[in-house]
């Protein structure tokens, strides 16, 4: 098995001042890359801020002969996404992998979910992934390779009580990711996600006896695979956590045909629906194109 290393290449890491942002940046730059360590230093509901938290990181990886700047900025703003990547270009000239993992949490159930509490969210996890991302990818493209990653979670993907805000800016992440590993497919930029379960503040309380269990560095191999050269999948979706890793995904039956030319109602619908549901033979379809050659037989027939 050939060692995985990151010579010569520049990472950028959101939200790399603790948890799984830290153990990230360590690996990668234990490996040769040249890191940006981003982390505003707030809470974990995204209030205040404290450069020195990812300075601390940015002073570990320095003491153990690795390369790394610190970042202070928000990715919560088009300023700020800009400004991570112009650090990485400062710096180190490029950016060859970005791993969005900046996170907060405003959890309150759907009923009593305020404007404010779902905007905090969505700007820090969708819209934060969207600002950093799109000044990289343009980098990227120029120089014909990138690597991504996307930190969504279980509760985008499954479902959590009292997260829609949370869960509606991780699954929006998975949309973000499919279309980017599509669009940099030419430039080889591969683009794809992961759903770790893993102790971090972030967590601990939700986790209860099992926190001790999934340590943040577990998670950490699967994301470092995916940030590096030797990984040439895309469009993919990864748990990790405990030390077991796997792919989640979307998959399509094969469903029920009304027929060529007949209009069925809602009845017809009712009645069908067990087929319609039947998990046998069915795909992982990676493109609209995948769903629709599902289809165009059947219209033909």
């Amino acid at each position: 098995m050939t060692d995985i290393n990151f010579i010569d290449r520049v990472a950028i890491v959101t939200g790399a001042g603790g948890g799984l942002g830290k153990t990230y940046a360590l690996d990668l730059a234990s490996r040769g890359a040249s890191v940006v360590v981003n982390d505003l230093g707030g809470a974990a509901d995204g209030t205040g801020a404290d450069a020195s938290a990812a300075q601390k990181v940015v002073d570990e990886i320095k003491a153990a002969g690795g390369n790394a700047v610190a970042s202070h900025d928000s990715v919560a703003t088009p300023e700020g996404g800009a400004a991570i990547v112009q650090t990485a270009l400062d710096a180190f000239g490029k950016v060859d992998v970005v791993i969005n993992n900046a996170g907060i949490l405003r959890d309150k159930t759907f009923a009593k979910l305020s404007d404010e509490e779902l905007n905090a969210v969505l700007d820090v996890h969708l819209k934060g992934a969207f600002y950093v991302s799109q000044p990289a990818f343009r980098v990227m493209k120029e120089n014909g390779y990138g690597r991504f990653v996307f930190t969504a979670s279980n509760a985008g993907v499954l479902g959590n009580f009292g997260q829609t805000n949370y869960g509606a800016a991780k699954m929006g992440l998975v949309g973000l990711n499919n279309v980017l590993a599509l669009e940099g497919a030419k430039s080889n930029i591969k683009s794809n996600v992961i759903c770790p379960i893993a102790r971090t503040r972030m967590t601990e309380d939700l986790l209860g006896p099992l926190a001790e269990m999934v340590e943040p560095d577990l998670v950490t191999p699967m994301v470092v695979y995916l940030a590096s050269e030797a990984c040439e999948l895309t469009h993919e979706v990864f748990s990790a956590g405990g030390g077991r890793y796997a792919r989640m995904f979307v998959g399509l039956t094969p469903g029920w045909f009304a027929g060529k030319g007949t209009k069925p109602a809602a009845e017809d619908i009712a009645g069908n629906i067990e087929q319609i549901r039947n998990q046998d033979g069915y795909i992982v379809p990676t493109s609209i194109a995948d769903e629709l050659q599902q289809l165009l037989p059947l219209l033909q027939s």
